[in-house]
């Protein structure tokens, strides 16, 4: 059945499809490695790099693009073919309406609610099966071994797992950012983690998006639970590397007494 080139191109480009739209998300965790979707931005990207390869394998030599062609010249063509020709012009301009119907067809969904952007946190929350009070709590590693210490090891945690979204500056411009609404946080940015303690910075890594309160929604962050791949120490030394690289200082309990 994949005697032509056609018939290869096709073959090749439905299997990047299923790769990258199924794979990735759920081939790796069967292997013990966590993945993630893929943001359509991203998906469409490999995508048109798997064409661009096909179309530069097909028309590599004479021979092969002239059997490449053949096919689509048969159904736009040859008498015999024409039930298929019919097919194919009745479908294409129908799946383009569909799609287009799609983008533009107004949403009756309801406005949505003021969001905050930095909701209030909880008194407590329960991490990896204990409990852990976010009053008061500062960061331990800061009074433990050394800050350049943690600095290399949050440094490690950081380029491993947050890259792909934060980017390299820390400025939420990560290869997948363009794909999340809203975009991943920036760090470099004075009103994000400079106007936050470390608890509370804790807190959002540890719990994501999904462990935001109702007033950080309707958009909720598009960040995982890292407290199901991370553990205590790494989540905190990689708050120590934010606000090293940053050269941005935490926000104190006292400062926060003061405010009320």
């Amino acid at each position: 059945m994949l005697n032509t080139p056609f018939r290869q191109a096709v073959a090749v480009m439905g299997f990047a499809f299923l790769l990258i739209k199924v794979g990735i998300p759920f081939i790796p965790p069967l292997i013990g490695f966590a993945s993630a979707p893929v943001p359509n931005t991203v998906f469409i990207e490999y995508m048109i790099i798997a064409l661009v390869g096909v179309l530069l394998w097909v028309s590599d030599n004479e021979t092969r693009w002239t059997e490449f062609k053949q096919p689509i010249n048969d159904v736009l063509v040859r008498e015999d073919k024409r039930v298929a020709r019919i097919i194919l012009f009745v479908t294409a301009p129908a799946l383009v309406a569909f799609l287009t119907y799609g983008n533009v067809s107004p949403d009756m969904s309801p406005p949505p609610s003021f969001r905050a952007i930095h909701p209030a946190p909880p008194t407590s929350i329960t991490f990896q099966g204990t409990q852990m009070s976010l009053d008061g709590l500062e960061n331990p590693l800061r009074s433990t071994g050394t800050i350049e210490e943690h600095y290399e090891e949050g440094k490690r945690v950081y380029y491993q797992n947050c890259l792909a979204c934060h980017g390299d500056a820390l400025q939420g411009r990560g290869h997948y950012s363009q794909g999340f609404n809203p975009a991943p946080l920036n760090f470099q940015d004075v009103g994000t983690i400079a106007q936050l303690t470390e608890s509370f910075v804790f807190w959002r890594i540890a719990k994501g998006g999904p462990g935001l309160p109702n007033e950080g929604t309707p958009w909720n962050s598009a960040m995982p639970a890292w407290e199901n791949f991370l553990t205590q120490d790494e989540i905190w030394s990689v708050i120590i590397f934010l606000y090293e690289q940053t050269g941005h200082e935490p926000r104190t309990w006292e400062e926060v007494e003061e405010e009320g």
